[in-house]
C-alpha cells in the first residue's frame, strides 16, 4: 500500500516526539543527580552516630542461659495402696532426714503389710529380750570379776593398821568361841551319832570352826601373808571371772549388732524385712530440705507409685549452663558470674563457678560443656526451674582502649571500624581481644583514643575504587 503524504508526516512527528521525551528525561535525571551530589553528603553526615574512642576498664564475659536447680531434689511416691491417715507437713515446711511426712491407715493396707507389723513387733521383742538378758549377764560377770580382783588384791596387799587390829581381835574372839565349842563337844564326841545333844554340839563346833577360819583368812589378807593356796584360789577366781565376762560381752555385742540395721544376721534380716514392708505405708524424707510440693490430704485414696511430695535441699542454689567448646577453656572453677532472672528483672545476683564438665556433649553437631554456677546471694525470689541469664566473668582488664562492638564491620575477612575524619570515612583495621556485651579490647590497629568512631556506617555509600588523599572514602550520598 502506498503511504499518503499525511501518513508519512504523522510518522515523522511521532519519531521527533519520542526523541524529545528521551532528551527531556535525561536532562531531568541529570538535574536531580547534581542536586543530590550537592546535598547528599550533608544528609548522610547528619544521620551518622558516633562514639569517641576511650580508654577504660573491661569485664569480658561469656553469656549463657540455664535453669535453677536445688542441690538435691527428690520426688517421693507412695510404696503401697491405701487411705491416707495423716499428713504431717505442708509446702514450705523444713524437714529432717528420715522424717515421716505422711502415713496410710493400717486397716486400709494390704494383708502383707499388716502381717509385717505383727512380725516386726515379735522380732523386735525377741531382739530386745536377748539384748536385755545379755546385758544383765555382762553386768553380773563384771561384778564377779571385781569381787575376785578385790579378794586377790587383799591377799597380796597389807591393809590399814586399824583394819588389821580389828581383824586380829575378831580372830581372837573367834578362837575363844571355837575353844568353848570344842570343850563342850569333847565329852559327847564318843556318843552315838544319833544322839541329839552330840549332833547339836557338833553343829556349833563346826560353825565356830568356820568363823575362826574366815577370821584367820581375813587377818592374813590384811597383813599380806596369805598362803600359796589362798593366792592360787584367788587368782583362779579372777581368771574364771575374766573368761565369763568375755563370753558375756561377746554375746551382748552380737545381740547389739542384731539390733543394728547395718548388721546382717538372721534376727536382723527378719527384722529388716519386716521393717521394709512396714515402710511401704509411710513416706519419709530422704534428706534434710524443704517441702516444695505436696499432694496428699487425709482421707485420700492413693495407689502405689502415686506422687506424694517433692523435697528440695535449698541450702545451695545452682544454675547449669551450656558453654561452647570455643569458650570452655576460658572458664575455670572459682570465677565470678552475674545472674539475672526474668522473674526478678530489677535484681542482679552474684555467683561462682563451682564445676566445669570435663567431657562435652554433642547436639546437632555442636559441642557444649556443662558449667555449674552456685548463687551466692539467693533470696526468696530465686526458685528451682527458673530460667537464668548467666554472664561468666572470664577476664577483667584495666586501662585498655575500648571499641564499641556495634561499630565493628568485616571487610574481606578483616575486622574494620570506620573513623570520621574531615567529612570522610576512614577504614581502620583492628585486632580485637577480650570482649563484653558492648565493648571489645583493642589489641592492635591505628585507632587512637579520641578518634570519632562511626557506629552506623552506610552499607553502600563508599567509592572503593579511588580513595581520596588521606586514605578515606568520600561520602557520595544515599541511604543508610
Amino acid at each position: 500500500m502506498v503511504k499518503t503524504l499525511f501518513q508519512r508526516a504523522g510518522e515523522f512527528l511521532r519519531r521527533r516526539w519520542r526523541a524529545l521525551l528521551v532528551v527531556a528525561g535525561l536532562g531531568l535525571a541529570a538535574f536531580f543527580f547534581l542536586n543530590n551530589s550537592q546535598g547528599g553528603q550533608a544528609a548522610v553526615l547528619s544521620g551518622l552516630q558516633t562514639a569517641i574512642a576511650e580508654r577504660g576498664s573491661l569485664t569480658a564475659t561469656i553469656g549463657a542461659t540455664g535453669s535453677v536447680r536445688a542441690q538435691q531434689s527428690a520426688v517421693l511416691a507412695w510404696g503401697a495402696s491405701g487411705q491416707v491417715a495423716e499428713v504431717h507437713v505442708a509446702v514450705g515446711d523444713s524437714v529432717e532426714e528420715d522424717q515421716v511426712l505422711a502415713t496410710l491407715a493400717l486397716a486400709s493396707l494390704p494383708q502383707s503389710i499388716i502381717l509385717a507389723h505383727i512380725d516386726f513387733q515379735d522380732a523386735q521383742a525377741a531382739v530386745d529380750l536377748e539384748l536385755a538378758e545379755t546385758a544383765k549377764a555382762v553386768a553380773e560377770a563384771q561384778s564377779a570379776l571385781e569381787d575376785a580382783n578385790r579378794i586377790l588384791y587383799n591377799l597380796a596387799t597389807p591393809g590399814k593398821q586399824v583394819d588389821i587390829d580389828q581383824a586380829y581381835a575378831n580372830m581372837l574372839l573367834a578362837r575363844n568361841s571355837l575353844d568353848r565349842a570344842q570343850d563342850a563337844y569333847e565329852p559327847y564326841a564318843n556318843k552315838p551319832e544319833d544322839n541329839l545333844v552330840r549332833a547339836n554340839l557338833l553343829l556349833l563346833f563346826s560353825e565356830a570352826q568356820q568363823l575362826y577360819d574366815s577370821a584367820v583368812r581375813t587377818y592374813n589378807n590384811l597383813i599380806g601373808s596369805a598362803n600359796s593356796t589362798d593366792m592360787a584360789v584367788a587368782q583362779g577366781q579372777v581368771a574364771l571371772a575374766q573368761g565369763q565376762l568375755a563370753v558375756a560381752q561377746r554375746n551382748y555385742d552380737f545381740a547389739l549388732q542384731a539390733a543394728d540395721p547395718d548388721f546382717t544376721s538372721p534376727a536382723e534380716a527378719r527384722l529388716a524385712a519386716a521393717q521394709a514392708t512396714i515402710d511401704l505405708a509411710v513416706v519419709k524424707a530422704p534428706f534434710a530440705g524443704v517441702i516444695s510440693d505436696a499432694f496428699p490430704n487425709p482421707g485420700d485414696l492413693v495407689a502405689a507409685g502415686e506422687v506424694a511430695f517433692q523435697v528440695d535441699d535449698l541450702s545451695r542454689m545452682l544454675v547449669d549452663v551450656e558453654v561452647s567448646e570455643v569458650d570452655i577453656n576460658r572458664v575455670q572453677v572459682g570465677q565470678e558470674a552475674i545472674i539475672s532472672f526474668d522473674a526478678a528483672p530489677e535484681r542482679e545476683y552474684q555467683g561462682v563457678v563451682s564445676a566445669v564438665a570435663l567431657a562435652g556433649n554433642v547436639q546437632s553437631g555442636v559441642v557444649n560443656f556443662r558449667v555449674t554456677v552456685e548463687l551466692q546471694d539467693a533470696d526468696e525470689f530465686v526458685r528451682p526451674a527458673l530460667t537464668a541469664a548467666v554472664n561468666l566473668v572470664v577476664t577483667e582488664l584495666e586501662d585498655v582502649l575500648l571499641v564499641p562492638n556495634r561499630a565493628v564491620r568485616v571487610v574481606d575477612g578483616q575486622r574494620v571500624v570506620y573513623v570520621l575524619r574531615d567529612a570522610a570515612l576512614v577504614p581502620v583495621e583492628v585486632v580485637l581481644g577480650a570482649s563484653s556485651e558492648t565493648y571489645s579490647e583493642l589489641i592492635d590497629g591505628e585507632l587512637q583514643a579520641g578518634d570519632s568512631i562511626v557506629l552506623n556506617p552506610p552499607a553502600n555509600a563508599f567509592d572503593f575504587s579511588e580513595p581520596p588523599s588521606g586514605g578515606g572514602f568520600l561520602i557520595r550520598g544515599g541511604g543508610n
